[in-house]
C-alpha cells in the first residue's frame, strides 16, 4: 500500500530570485511545510509584503495570495483572519510572507497582531537589508554590517525580534537560518499554532549583502552567534487565547441551528431613490478644496436612501497640493466590482482636477449618455462637446464648488431626494456642515441654468 499523494503548493515555473538567494529556500521549505500539513489550498491565504520577498505570489498558484503596500502584510492579514473568525467559517490559514525592511516599516503592525495574539504565521526573511531597493540598511541589520547606506559597516545594533516579541506575548518565535534542514518543519508548526507565530529567517542577500560582506552560510551562522542572536524554537507558549476566542467571550456568536438565526433586517430607508441601475462618476478638483467631502456626502445621503455605495479617494503624495479625485459607485444592489470603467458622470471643479482626469483618461471613455459637468473656468481646455460648465467656483467658493457640482447631477439625474443631501450636508456638524448647507442651496439654483445650456446644445 502506498502513502497518498501530498499536493504540491509549489508552482512549475522559474524562481524569480537572484542565484543564491535565501528567498527560494523559504518559498521551498513553505511549500513542503503546507504539503506536510495537509490543509486544503483553496482554504490558505499568502498575504505578502513589497520587495522581492513579493516575487512569491505566482509560485503558489493554488492558494489565495494577496499582496500589499510596505509593511502592511501583517496588519491585512490580521483584519483577514478576524473577518473569517468572527464572520465566516474561520477555516482560513493566513501566511504572512515579510521582509526585514517591511518588518520595520510595519513594527507596529507585527507587534500589535502578537500583542492581540491574532492566529496568523509570518515568516520573516531576513537578509538584513532593502535588497529590491539598492541594499539599504534597515532596523534588523546588524552592527558593523556593510550595506549600500553603510558602507563602512552598521553604526547602530539590530532589533532584536524575539526580545521585542517575548515583551508582547507571542506564543511562538523561532529563528533560523534559511539552508536549515529543519525549516520546513519549523515553519510547518507556526502555521499549526493555534495563535501569533513568527519564524525569522536568516538569509543573504547575494545581490547586495554577500559582495558588501565577503559572506557565506557558514560566516552568517556565526555572525548570528556573535550578535547574540540563538538560533531554534526560542517561543513556545499556549497559555494565551487567540484574539477571536477572547472576543467571543465578550461578545457571543447568536445560537440555533444553521439557517435559524436571521440577520438583523436593515433600518427602512430614511428617504425615497430614482436609482434603477448602478451608476458611477468621478469628481475631481484641487487638493483642500472638499472634493472627497462632497464625494463622502454625496455617499452618506445614498444611504440614507436605502443606496449601495463605494466611494474611493485618490491624491498624490504632497496631500495638501495638487489634484483631489473621488471615485463614486450608487447601486440599488450590492455592490461586488468596485472598478470604473466607463463613467456615467465626471464632475470637475479646477485645472488640477481636469489633468487628473485627462491623465486617467476618464473622457475618452465615458458611458453612452455620460453628463460632464465643470467649472466655467475649464471651457476651452475640456476636450469634449456638451459639458455642462457653470459658475461654481465663482457663484458658491473653491471649497463648495465639488459639492455644487454634485447637487447639480443628482438635480439632473433625479437620483436622490434633496432632502437626503441635505441631511447628508447636516450630519457632518460643526462650521463646515453649515457651510457646505449653505452652498448646496446655492448650488441648486444653479440648475435651472444647467437646464438651459443643456436646451440650447439640443440635448435631454
Amino acid at each position: 500500500m502506498t502513502a497518498p499523494e501530498q499536493p504540491s503548493f509549489l508552482g512549475d515555473r522559474p524562481f524569480p530570485y537572484c542565484k543564491g538567494c535565501g528567498h527560494g529556500l523559504v518559498a521551498r521549505g513553505l511549500g513542503r511545510a503546507l504539503a506536510g500539513l495537509g490543509l486544503d489550498p483553496s482554504q490558505i491565504v499568502l498575504t505578502t509584503d513589497i520587495g522581492c520577498v513579493g516575487l512569491v505570489d505566482p509560485l503558489f498558484p493554488a492558494v489565495h495570495t494577496v499582496h500589499t503596500i510596505h509593511g502592511r502584510s501583517t496588519a491585512v492579514a490580521a483584519g483577514a483572519v478576524l473577518a473569517d473568525a468572527l464572520l465566516g467559517e474561520g477555516r482560513m490559514k493566513n501566511i504572512v510572507m515579510i521582509g526585514d525592511g517591511g518588518a520595520t516599516i510595519g513594527l507596529l503592525h507585527l507587534t500589535q497582531a502578537a500583542l492581540m495574539n491574532v492566529d496568523l504565521a509570518v515568516l520573516l526573511h531576513n537578509n538584513m537589508l532593502y535588497g529590491m531597493t539598492g541594499g539599504q540598511h534597515s532596523a534588523l541589520t546588524p552592527e558593523g554590517f556593510a550595506t549600500s547606506t553603510t558602507l563602512q559597516g552598521n553604526w547602530v545594533p539590530a532589533l532584536d525580534m524575539e526580545q521585542l516579541l517575548r515583551g508582547c506575548q507571542a506564543g511562538f518565535f523561532a529563528r533560523q537560518l534559511a539552508t536549515d534542514a529543519e525549516l520546513a518543519t519549523v515553519i510547518a508548526e507556526a502555521i499549526a499554532f493555534p495563535g501569533f507565530a513568527l519564524v525569522e529567517i536568516l538569509e543573504l542577500c547575494t545581490g547586495f549583502g554577500v559582495p558588501l560582506n565577503h559572506m557565506d552560510g557558514k560566516a552568517l551562522r556565526a555572525l548570528a552567534e556573535a550578535d547574540g542572536r540563538q538560533l531554534g524554537r526560542l517561543i513556545h507558549r499556549k497559555d494565551r487565547r487567540p484574539y477571536h476566542k477572547v472576543y467571543r467571550a465578550h461578545f457571543p456568536a447568536p445560537s440555533g441551528p444553521p439557517g435559524a438565526v436571521q440577520p438583523p433586517e436593515a433600518p427602512a430607508p430614511a428617504f425615497p431613490h430614482r436609482l434603477q441601475r448602478p451608476v458611477t462618476l468621478v469628481i475631481a478638483g484641487s487638493a483642500g478644496e472638499r472634493v472627497q467631502t462632497a464625494a463622502a456626502t454625496l455617499c452618506q445621503a445614498a444611504v440614507l436612501s436605502g443606496l449601495h455605495c463605494v466611494q474611493k479617494n485618490d491624491y498624490p503624495v504632497t496631500v495638501g497640493s495638487g489634484f483631489s479625485l473621488s471615485e463614486v459607485k450608487l447601486s440599488p444592489e450590492p455592490i461586488l466590482y468596485t472598478g470604473t470603467e466607463a463613467p456615467d458622470a465626471v464632475l470637475i471643479t479646477s485645472a488640477d482636477g481636469l489633468r487628473e482626469i485627462r491623465g486617467r483618461g476618464d473622457l475618452g471613455r465615458l458611458a453612452p449618455g455620460a453628463l460632464v459637468i465643470a467649472d466655467e473656468s475649464l471651457a476651452a481646455d475640456l476636450p469634449v462637446r456638451g459639458a455642462l460648465c457653470l459658475p461654481l467656483r465663482r457663484a458658491l467658493s473653491p471649497a463648495a464648488a465639488a459639492l455644487g457640482a454634485v447637487a447639480v447631477l443628482n438635480h439632473r439625474r433625479g437620483i436622490l431626494a434633496r432632502e437626503a443631501l441635505l441631511a447628508a450636508t447636516a450630519g457632518l456638524g460643526g462650521s463646515a456642515g453649515g457651510i457646505l448647507e449653505r452652498a448646496l442651496d446655492a448650488a441648486l439654483s444653479l440648475a435651472p441654468e444647467a437646464a438651459a445650456r443643456s436646451v440650447e446644445e439640443g440635448r435631454p
